[in-house]
């Protein structure tokens, strides 16, 4: 089976060449982008398996290139953002984006989120084949054919906003600690430096979405997250 193959878009020289080696070291195939432009044609030309995206890049930008991305495929993304850049953030994670790290990273966090996101994606790893429609409420989530709907009209949630709804209404009314929330929806290991940070912004995202039902996704004080059944 050939290596994963894995696209840095990073005008960062150095940045750049820092992570093909680690990637390589791990691995992986790397290619590497330095600009907006030529990271949005090797999308197309080297056909990812996974890309790692910065946000701030000379002649297209990081949001541009993942809005491209994700009106194509559903190829993973974890983007790279500095600390200033909260909104281009929450952008991001809006269009789709699976992960973020933020700038200075630890190369070891982000091999091992890498590596949380093709374990999700192997045979076994999130399959849905079989699973039974999850209710609550006006919400229908049916895992087979990733589809939700709300008071019966179709909600379109990103991958990850799928995967935390269908988390919060599996465990059927329990509160979720945002730790458990990462570890099950972002595949997280306990010991990797996790920033919870990640799960209230979903959140959030998937409350817009969720319109009239949001009020039963509910915040449990100093715990996380539960959804309200009755």
């Amino acid at each position: 089976m050939p290596p994963k193959k894995i696209l840095v878009v990073e005008d960062e020289k150095a940045l750049s060449k820092i992570l093909k080696y680690n990637l390589e070291k791990e691995g992986y195939a790397a290619v590497t982008a330095a600009d907006g432009e030529a990271g949005l044609a090797s999308v197309g030309k080297e056909k990812p398996d996974l890309i790692l995206l910065d946000l701030m890049l000379p002649k297209k930008g990081g949001l541009d290139i993942l809005k491209s991305v994700r009106g194509k495929s559903k190829t993973p993304v974890i983007i790279l953002t500095a600390k200033n850049e909260e909104l281009d953030r929450v952008l991001g994670l809006e269009l789709g984006a699976d992960d973020y790290v933020t700038k200075p990273f630890s190369v070891r966090e982000l091999m091992a989120r890498i590596k949380a996101i093709f374990r999700r994606s192997e045979p076994g790893g999130s399959s849905a084949a079989g699973a039974s429609v999850l209710r609550a409420g006006g919400i229908e989530l049916d895992p087979a054919k990733y589809e939700a709907v709300v008071r019966g009209r179709q909600a379109a949630l990103s991958a990850k906003e799928f995967e935390l709804l269908k988390c919060l209404l599996e465990a059927a009314g329990r509160a979720l600690n945002r730790d458990e929330i990462l570890e099950k929806v972002w595949g997280y290991e306990r010991g990797m430096e996790l920033d919870t940070r990640t799960v209230d912004q979903h959140v959030a995202r998937l409350r817009e979405k969720l319109g009239p039902e949001a009020a039963r996704l509910v915040t449990v004080k100093n715990v996380g997250y539960r959804v309200k059944n009755d």
